[in-house]
This record gives structure tokens, C-alpha cells and sequence, in this order.
């Protein structure tokens, strides 16, 4: 296939700024107080809520969807369902591979505000998010060389739910390290994994390579139940651990909701 010089810019540029959105989600860090129990509480559990709505909500439905248009409902229903068990196996494998100087699910004292815990949780949801933005980056920088139309809107909507998932990574490192510095490049570089999405798009459509059918709907499954994991096994029990129970359920339920705007936002 052969695109412009013109072309192939826009829609890399495009893809950047879609996957950099999250660098304004971690701005959130700048405004946070080292030693704020209650907000950290709130944040974490807004994590989890931007995770799991994405998961349930985004991404198996579109997983299912991109597997229905090769194979039939079945198959497709259970192939999603494999995928998304195999990404909680996945980052759980990871989960204990994580060198951890201490029991990693033993929540420490925030006095300090220097907890292995919560750089832990940092870390994952920056691998979760990396990944998830990924195949995102394929997707709309292929869009953006069919058709700029498309690709303006898709690329929208992945700007403004990348902002709350910049949050997710932001917070926890931010508290892990109290420094602003690493909170904002942990989620800036998580968002890149975008661009490197579009580069890697570049090259199949230009080597012919292709993209197997099957793969994008596994991969968005596999997602997923990243995610789910991740939120589960660490964000929600330290949003608990560090406030009143009904602090992280609270900002659980807020997550859900600004997210579920963002998406509605962009449709």
C-alpha cells in the first residue's frame, strides 16, 4: 500500500496526542498532599472504577464484536471468555514476578508515605494501561490513514478515557515515591505505548503483513482481565486499607461515573 508522507504524519501525530492525554491525567499528582490518607483512599478506588467500567463496558463487548466478524457468536463468546481468564493468569504471573522486599499484599503504614505496595500497584496499572493502549494505537492509526474522518472522533475517545487512566497510574506512584516527577513519566510513558502501537501498525500495512483476524478481539479480552485483576488484587484492598471502607467504594462508584461520561462524551 502506498500513503503520503502528509498522510502517514497526521495520522502518527494523531495517534501521539490520543496516547500522551494520559500525561493530563497525572496532573491530578501535582495537586495531591504526600500524607492525605482519605484522598489517597478515594483515588485508588477511582482507579479501580475507571478499570473495571472499561473492562465490562469497553473492551469485552468490543472483543466479542471483533471476533463475530470472522467466527460465529458461539465461538466468539468463548473465545473472549478464555482470553480474559488467560489475562488474569497473565498479570498474575507478573504479580508475583515483581520483585517485592516485603509481603506485597501486607499494607504498611502511610506515615512515611513510602510504601512497596503502592509502587507495586503503579507499576501494574502502567503495564495494564501500556497494553491496553497498544492495540488502540494500531487502530487509530490505521483508521487515520483510511479516513480522517473516522479517525478524528476514535481518536478523541481514546484522549479522554486515557485522562482518568493517567490518574490510575499517577496516584499510587506519587505516593509510593512522593515524587511528582516519577507519577507524571510513569503515566506519560505509559501512554506512549501508543505511538509505538501506530508504528507497529505502520509497518504491517506497509510490509503486507497483515493482522491475524482473531487477534484484536484476544487481545482486547486479554485486556480486560488484566485489568479486572489488577483493580481486585491491588487497588481496591489498598484503597481500603488506607481509609474507611465506604472512601474507596465511593471513589470506586466515581470512577465508574467519569468514565462512563468521558465514553459518552466521545460517542
Amino acid at each position: 500500500m502506498n500513503f503520503s508522507t502528509h498522510a502517514i504524519l497526521a495520522a502518527f501525530t494523531l495517534t501521539l496526542l490520543a496516547g500522551l492525554s494520559t500525561g493530563i491525567g497525572s496532573v491530578i499528582a501535582f495537586l495531591s498532599h504526600e500524607t492525605n490518607k482519605r484522598f489517597l483512599s478515594i483515588a485508588l478506588g477511582f482507579s479501580a472504577g475507571v478499570m473495571i467500567y472499561i473492562s465490562f463496558v469497553e473492551l469485552l463487548p468490543a472483543a466479542r464484536t471483533s471476533l463475530e466478524e470472522t467466527i460465529n457468536m458461539r465461538c466468539a463468546t468463548i473465545i473472549t471468555t478464555i482470553a480474559f481468564f488467560v489475562g488474569i493468569a497473565i498479570i498474575a504471573i507478573i504479580d508475583k514476578i515483581i520483585p517485592s522486599g516485603e509481603n506485597p499484599h501486607e499494607v504498611k503504614s502511610l506515615d512515611n508515605a513510602r510504601t512497596p505496595r503502592l509502587a507495586r500497584t503503579g507499576l501494574l496499572s502502567a503495564i495494564a494501561i501500556a497494553i491496553h493502549n497498544f492495540p488502540e494505537g494500531i487502530a487509530t492509526f490505521i483508521s487515520g490513514l483510511s479516513d480522517p474522518a473516522i479517525a478524528y472522533p476514535v481518536a478523541f475517545a481514546i484522549a479522554l478515557h486515557n485522562i482518568p487512566e493517567g490518574i490510575a497510574v499517577s496516584i499510587p506512584v506519587f505516593f509510593a515515591t512522593g515524587s511528582r516527577r516519577k507519577a507524571f513519566l510513569y503515566s506519560f510513558l505509559s501512554g506512549l505505548a501508543e505511538p509505538v502501537g501506530a508504528i507497529a501498525g505502520f509497518f504491517l500495512i506497509t510490509t503486507f503483513i497483515g493482522i491475524p483476524p482473531l487477534l484484536p478481539g484476544i487481545l482486547l479480552a486479554l485486556v480486560a482481565g488484566i485489568m479486572v485483576f489488577i483493580s481486585l488484587d491491588e487497588l481496591l484492598p489498598t484503597a481500603e486499607a488506607y481509609g474507611a471502607h465506604h472512601l474507596s467504594i465511593y471513589g470506586l462508584l466515581s470512577g465508574m461515573t467519569i468514565i462512563a461520561i468521558f465514553l459518552l462524551l466521545a460517542t
